[in-house]
């Protein structure tokens, strides 16, 4: 039997450990997820074209994004459609891993869960009838404003007009039918939603002039720490190979954006 030197067998195993040590970092990230092998995601699917029911299914921006970061991680999607105000409280109790709903983030949030960076950049808007009086978000003041309960459009109103002038709707279809029936004078919501619902309606029309800009996140439980960063990575990859973007132009073209 031949002997082999000591240095054959030191390169030998040097080169072994440099191959273990590529595959493993090549692995994705482990996280931990309410289900294992599954990412459970919470959102409102009443809110084109971020997320909406179709057919069986779910599709939009963020059912489309929520898929990419669970395909880079090894997980299967699980989509749960819920209420927009119980998203956050679910993430936070362990009920689900994230959500994702065009959600903007904010410190009154920040108090109750982690968020990624944002994925996207929205506008409110306010929709009107077309012979309204209302013509700028200067003459908002002594209207009856509707929302959808639980969003940023519906804070924002409050705070700037007050609680007794702001009705809230389950959602902004509700809130658009209540506007068509007279109940409220102008609905204050995102701008691609406010897009389709005025698409969907006659006599209908989005004011040209904004109310606040403001940017879409994904919210995470605070104690994992480890599934935010898988997340925040995968977004990042998303964005410099400029499949974020590809996802967004097939919902949203560049004539609508402008």
């Amino acid at each position: 039997m031949k002997k082999v030197s000591l240095s054959i067998v030191a390169a030998l195993l040097a080169a072994v450990m440099t191959l273990s040590m590529t595959v493993f970092a090549a692995e994705p990230a482990a996280v931990k997820t309410v289900q294992e092998g599954s990412l459970n995601i919470a959102t409102n699917a009443e809110f084109p074209p971020y997320e909406y029911k179709e057919g069986d299914g779910f599709a939009g921006i963020d059912i489309e994004i929520a898929g990419a970061i669970a395909e880079q991680l090894g997980l299967e999607l699980v989509v749960n459609d819920v209420e927009f105000g119980s998203i956050i409280g679910g993430v936070q109790s362990g009920k689900y891993d994230i959500g994702i709903a065009g959600m903007t983030k904010t410190e009154e949030r920040l108090q109750s869960v982690n968020f990624s960076e944002t994925y996207a950049t929205a506008v409110q808007v306010i929709i009107v009838k077309e012979d309204s009086e209302i013509q700028s978000v200067d003459d908002l003041e002594g209207h009856k404003i509707g929302v959808q309960q639980d969003t940023t459009g519906d804070i924002y109103c409050c705070d700037d007009f007050g609680d007794d002038m702001v009705t809230e709707y389950r959602n902004g279809a509700e809130a658009v039918q209540a506007l068509i029936a007279g109940k409220v004078d102008c609905v204050v919501i995102d701008n691609e939603p406010a897009k389709s619902y005025v698409a969907a309606a006659q006599g209908l029309k989005i004011l040209d002039t904004e109310y606040v800009t403001e940017e879409y996140a994904i919210c995470i439980a605070k104690e994992n720490e480890d599934l935010l960063a898988a997340i925040n990575g995968v977004i990042a990859q998303l964005q410099e190979s400029g499949a974020l973007q590809e996802i967004v132009d097939k919902y949203i073209t560049a004539e609508e954006a402008e």
